[in-house]
């Protein structure tokens, strides 16, 4: 499970227009349409291609739960392409993108700070450039660790630099032990 990643993704999925289809007949069906063929569905979801054409057929209507999970995730990942890209660009160039956490926060900084890790519930709404960076990271596959490291950065930079208004000599900023991560576009 990637906190980040997933976090992301939730972001960019409150933007779908549509909802995703919810039977696992018509969840089928539309990967069955995108991968133009029941074989390569099978194998990209561990299961017989006769399976596939069953659940398309409604010959079988519940999935056992794995599977399920693993057909809405498939599907949520090919859902509305489009209004994905266009949520994305509006987040890299003027939006930005909010981060909602509650987690240990802490820095590295000269001798005589009050530097010490603390659990913070922050609420802070990061510029478009880190929003960008953030994306671009994912779609490049990044890992969840990374993705924290870009988070940690853009946190330094916002919320506890200010925009350079203060904490200057700020060097590194501790994310770790999330208790809750939540992005909104």
């Amino acid at each position: 499970m990637s906190t980040f990643g997933d976090g992301l993704d939730k972001a960019v999925q409150k933007a779908f227009t549509r909802p995703t289809p919810k039977s696992a007949g018509a969840q089928m069906r539309y990967l069955v349409k995108q991968y133009k063929g029941t074989k390569a569905v099978a194998q990209m979801l561990r299961i017989s291609q006769r399976t596939v054409e069953r659940y398309v057929k409604d010959q079988i209507k519940k999935p056992r739960p794995d599977l399920a999970a693993r057909l809405e995730t498939e599907v949520k990942k090919r859902w509305q392409p489009q209004i994905r890209a266009k949520a994305k660009e509006k987040a890299a160039s003027t939006g930005g993108i909010v981060i909602d956490t509650r987690a240990r926060l802490g820095y590295v900084a000269p001798i005589g700070s009050t530097d010490e890790d603390r659990i913070r519930h922050l609420t802070v709404a990061l510029p478009p450039r880190h929003a960008a960076r953030l994306f671009e990271a994912q779609e490049q596959g990044a890992s969840d660790d990374r993705l924290r490291e870009i988070a940690a950065e853009a946190l330094k930079e916002t919320y506890f630099q200010d925009g350079g208004r203060r904490a200057g000599s700020l060097e590194e900023v501790h994310f770790t032990d999330i208790e809750h991560l939540e992005f909104d576009l």
